[in-house]
Order: structure tokens, then C-alpha cells, then sequence
């Protein structure tokens, strides 16, 4: 045998070491005898590290991530998890966003796993593995990375960003964001990613916070929380700046919503209309839900859970004068007065729904030709959002919205109800 030492690798982080021989001298062997010895020591070399080897895997019952990393055999998975490691390797090496959402890589030393366009400094080879989806590699023990989001890469680069940025901001609600800081945080100009932004969701991101703060400050207000703790909860800095904001969008002061308008007196009244029961709820500023439904018990419950403490009071006649304005919309019978409005609405759904005030009785138009109509083409789904939280119905069109090829989709009071409607406009302008 030779003065260094023996090493054979069987399984990661276990190796046989034979010591080097004893330093003192031993009677000399002949040729033969010393072939004999050493053919000997290799086949119980061999054979202890074969027993090593069944012992090390009897005996671990812990989960080892390394060990995990090493043994991700593509054979045994199913055909669509299989990946070409090599490939995976090149497009982590090159930060290729294009791979982003076919695959993620692990590292075992962080216990991290990250989209193969993630910014942080790539670890060694030995230490990485490669997993065709986030839940593959959580079952293996590893957490999303912070930095990357992997798990919300759907492949679209542009709108997995755009997501990306709309977390960030949910998670800053408490802090001014303005695009400088949005941009170092994204590594993009402030105008190129406020301009990918309103393409993607057809607004900008501080128009975004703003629905955001707005959103959460009329939760906590209905959870019932003091208007100044629901006021900072929602990332308001000061109570000029919530009254401010809110005094178009909440349609009455805080205290009042957080009271469920029990200040603001809603009345409503209930009809019979082409669609079924009607119901009309209005404010001392105008008209704040239309409903349908199919009976009257149902209507009022719509009307508590938009305001669950409001005193809710019957009309005692005044306001036939609007159920009368609303029926004629579904005949084409359009009276000369205007419907006053008091919704609440964000920047988005506003410029959606006085669009679609627009759009002539008796037509129709697709979601896309309404994004492209008010200047955000790529915001389709947006749009429909827009028509499905509609609280006037009729009054705001949103019947008149169908799918590309003209079929009618989803309607906030049902399918049916919409088709009756389109069905009835149709059938007065073809007379």
C-alpha cells in the first residue's frame, strides 16, 4: 500500500479512511505475497464501505436536506416534473427570467428556494436542486425566498412584477411610497414601472394604496373599531388626510360608516319589476344600491350586510319618483332627469362606470373594448371586476358588457336577469 491515504465516497459527507501505514520498518515481502495482501485489503475495503453505506441509511430517521438534494432522481417523477438539471443549472447561472415559473432551484445551505431569475449571489452547484413547482420544493423542506416571491411566478414576467409590486405596497400601507423608492426596490425607473403598472391594472400604484387604505379602513370600520385606531390601521397618516380622501369615496364621514350610516338615515323601498323584486336604497345625497332578488326578505338582508347598523327605515313615497326613473331604463323610457348617485367608488372603477353610462340602450360591448375605451387595453379583467361590485344596477349599464364573441357572461344578480334585460333593450329598439 501506498504512504497516502485511502478515501472512497459513497454517500455525501461519509468517506472510509484507511490510515497511512506505521512508520517503522517491517520485514521485507516477496512480490507475490504483497499482490496477495493488497487484492485482500481492497475486497474488505470494499465490503465495510458497502456495510457502512446500509448502516448510514438504517439507522437516519431525521429528514437530511442535503441528503434530499442529492437524491432528486428524474426517473421517479411524474413526466411533467422531469427536468433537465444541466439546462436548469445554465439558466440559474445566467439569471434567465424567461425560466421563471417552469421551474425553482433549492439551496440546501439557506433551506431557501428561489425563481431562477433571483438577484441574490448564486450558491455552489453541489448545493443546489431543481423542482418543476414551489410545492415540490416546500415538501422537501424549503421555504419560499423574500427576495424573489417564487411563488407567485405564473410565467408572465411583467404581471407576476406587477404583483410583486401590489404585495409591496399592501405591506407599506403605513409609508409613503413614492416611484423613486418603488423603482430602487425593483431595479426599474420610476417611469418605466409606473407605466407597466397602470398597463397591467389600469391604474397607478398610488392610486392602488389609496383603494388599498381604503378597502382596509372600511373593514375595520365595520368590525367595529373607534374611527382613529381603524383610521391609522389603514396606513392614514392624519385625520385631515382620511376626511379628505374619504369624503368622495365613503359617501358620509367615518364615524358615520363605522355605525353603519346610522346617522345618515338610508330609506329604501322595495318594487316589482321585469328582473323580479326591485329594491332602491338612497342616502339624503341620492341613490346608493339598486338591487334584485326574489323576495323582499332577501333585499333587505343585501342592504344589512352593506350596512350593517345603519337605521334602515322604509320610504314612506319618496322615492317612486326613482323607482319610476329605473324601470323606465329597463323599457326605454328614459325620463330627462338625471339619477343622483352616491356610491363609493375607486379611481378604476369610476372612470369604468361612467363609461359605461355611456354605452347607447339597446347595444353592447366587450370587456376589452371598454379597457381599450378608457385607455388600459391589457386591463380586461379588471373591468369585469369593475362591473361585478356595480351597486346600482341599471342605473350603471353593466348589463351591457358581454364576453368578445358576444356571449353573455357573469352578472352580479344573475345570468338570467341579464339576458332579460339585454332582451328587453333589444326588443324596444327594433320597434
Amino acid at each position: 500500500m501506498g504512504s497516502e491515504n485511502w478515501l472512497i465516497p459513497f454517500a455525501r459527507k461519509i468517506r472510509i479512511v484507511v490510515s497511512p501505514p506505521s512508520q517503522y520498518s517491517v520485514p521485507t515481502m516477496s512480490l507475490t505475497n504483497m499482490t496477495f495482501l493488497n487484492a485482500t485489503a481492497n475486497a474488505i475495503l470494499a465490503e465495510d464501505a458497502t456495510t457502512a453505506m446500509s448502516s448510514a441509511r438504517a439507522n437516519s430517521t431525521k429528514p437530511d436536506r442535503d441528503r434530499q438534494i442529492k437524491q432528486q432522481p428524474n426517473d421517479g417523477r411524474p413526466s411533467d416534473d422531469r427536468l433537465n438539471e444541466d439546462q436548469c443549472w445554465a439558466a440559474v447561472a445566467e439569471r434567465d427570467s424567461s425560466h421563471d415559473g417552469k421551474f425553482v432551484f433549492a439551496v440546501a445551505t439557506t433551506g431557501v428556494y428561489c425563481r431562477p431569475s433571483c438577484p441574490a449571489r448564486r450558491p455552489r452547484r453541489e448545493n443546489m436542486a431543481f423542482f418543476a413547482r414551489p410545492e415540490l420544493a416546500e415538501q422537501a423542506g424549503f421555504r419560499a425566498c423574500l427576495r424573489c416571491r417564487p411563488q407567485l411566478v405564473s410565467g408572465n414576467a411583467q404581471s407576476d412584477t406587477v404583483k410583486a409590486i401590489c404585495r409591496y405596497i399592501e405591506q407599506h400601507l403605513d409609508e409613503a411610497i413614492p416611484l423613486q423608492r418603488l423603482g430602487k426596490a425593483f431595479r426599474q425607473s420610476p417611469f418605466h414601472l409606473q407605466r407597466r403598472f397602470k398597463a397591467v391594472l389600469g391604474i397607478t400604484p398610488r392610486e392602488y394604496a389609496d383603494s388599498c387604505r381604503m378597502r382596509l379602513l372600511k373593514r375595520n370600520l365595520q368590525a367595529g373599531d373607534n374611527v382613529t385606531r381603524a383610521m391609522y390601521d389603514a396606513g392614514y397618516g392624519s385625520s385631515s388626510r382620511l376626511y379628505e380622501k374619504t369624503a368622495s369615496q365613503l359617501g358620509m364621514t367615518p364615524d358615520k360608516y363605522r355605525r353603519g350610516a346610522i346617522a345618515a338615515a338610508i330609506r329604501y323601498a322595495c318594487a316589482d319589476s321585469p328582473l323580479g323584486r326591485m329594491l332602491i336604497a338612497a342616502t339624503d345625497r341620492g341613490i346608493c344600491s339598486i338591487q334584485f332578488a326574489r323576495s323582499d326578505g332577501e333585499l333587505i338582508e343585501g342592504l344589512k350586510r352593506e350596512f350593517p347598523f345603519a337605521a334602515r327605515k322604509p320610504d314612506e313615497g319618496g322615492l317612486q319618483a326613482w323607482i319610476a326613473a329605473v324601470l323606465s331604463k329597463m323599457t326605454g323610457k328614459e325620463l330627462n332627469s338625471t339619477l343622483p348617485l352616491d356610491i363609493r367608488a375607486t379611481a378604476f372603477q369610476r372612470r369604468v362606470w361612467t363609461y359605461l353610462q355611456s354605452i347607447p340602450f339597446g347595444a353592447t360591448c366587450s370587456y376589452s373594448e371598454v379597457a381599450k375605451a378608457i385607455g388600459q387595453p391589457s386591463a380586461s379583467r379588471a373591468v369585469a371586476r369593475a362591473c361585478a361590485t356595480n351597486p346600482v344596477a341599471v342605473a350603471i349599464p353593466c348589463h351591457r358588457v358581454v364576453r368578445e364573441d358576444g356571449n353573455i357572461s357573469g352578472y352580479r344578480w344573475g345570468v338570467e336577469r341579464k339576458k332579460t334585460l339585454l332582451e328587453l333593450e333589444q326588443s324596444v329598439v327594433e320597434t
